[in-house]
């Protein structure tokens, strides 16, 4: 009887792991053993968190019960050791259920090769913060282009979001969101801060946004579209200031008229992530931008 090849194998791995088969000849040495978890070091600028949360508890008792059912995925590093791809959470699993080691798949994946594996077996995951994404995909876009390869940046975008069904435009505001400063990210995170304001206020600059952090933390003022609106229109002018800022944020412009529409009727034409006050805001600026075009029109 023949003997399975060693391909077939490894092959079902990528499947468990949700890599694709990158680099395959520089991997034929491929080989899955067993780590002592101190060997075991997380990837430089690992995007994703690791919290002992409740999802942890049930991957620490599926351990304790089942040992670990699929290998993390390593390269070796120049130091000694290995560098985690895939499977931080699994590491701390392991450390939690009192585990002194973990099977795991080396590889011997080049640094742009490694990103753009690591990104793809984890942007699935069913629940991953704004900024867990947003850094992921820009590692991943950079690991793009340092490949050389020859596609203009919508392209790029396009293969970036593929793995997680996002559209290239999308990839790219996500990216944006990393050009806010740490204090905005988190807003934007908590729910403090739309994700769609976030990407508005990443094209202010960094000491344009520590005035709104400021405000925000010193004088309790929240951010809204119409602000942001305003903000960016002094900033392209020049003329933002630290105190224009408080200006902006300070300014309670009375609302036209109560938001009374069914939000059950109109919710479906919104992305699911949108409050209802977001919503609202969209709408009384709608309604704001269609009064402002009535009286051009009479004009």
């Amino acid at each position: 009887m023949r003997k399975p090849k060693k391909e077939i194998q490894l092959t079902s791995y990528d499947d468990l792991l949700g890599i694709s088969d990158m680099a395959s000849d520089k991997n034929d040495s491929n080989q899955m053993i067993e780590v002592a978890l101190e060997e075991l070091h997380a990837f430089r600028n690992h995007p994703y968190q690791v919290l002992d949360d409740d999802k942890m508890e049930e991957t620490v008792e599926s351990i304790k019960t089942y040992g670990v059912l699929n290998p993390g995925l390593v390269r070796p590093r120049p130091e000694g050791g290995y560098e985690l791809i895939s499977g931080h959470r699994r590491k701390r699993a392991c450390e939690l259920a009192g585990k002194t080691t973990m099977p795991v798949l080396v590889r011997n994946y080049t640094d742009d090769e490694a990103v753009i594996v690591m990104v793809d077996s984890n942007i699935q995951r069913e629940y991953l913060r704004y900024s867990e994404k947003a850094w992921a995909y820009k590692m991943k876009m950079d690991a793009i282009r340092h490949q050389g390869t020859k596609t203009g940046e919508s392209e790029s975008a396009d293969e970036v979001g593929k793995k997680a069904g996002d559209s290239g435009r999308t990839v790219q505001r996500y990216i944006r969101l990393t050009s806010l400063i740490p204090f905005l990210l988190q807003a934007v995170d908590d729910g403090k801060i739309s994700f769609v304001n976030g990407v508005a206020l990443s094209y202010l600059s960094r000491e344009e946004q520590s005035w709104i952090q400021h405000c925000i933390q010193e004088k309790k003022q929240s951010v809204t579209s119409a602000m942001i609106k305003e903000l960016r229109r002094y900033s392209a002018e020049g003329n933002l200031t630290e105190l224009a800022v408080q200006l902006i944020l300070g300014s309670t412009k009375p609302k036209a008229g109560k938001f009374t529409l069914p939000e059950q009727k109109i919710r479906k034409y919104f992305p699911p992530e949108y409050a209802s006050e977001q919503i609202e805001e969209v709408i009384l600026e709608l309604l704001e931008n269609w009064k402002n075009n009535r009286k051009t029109e009479r004009v």
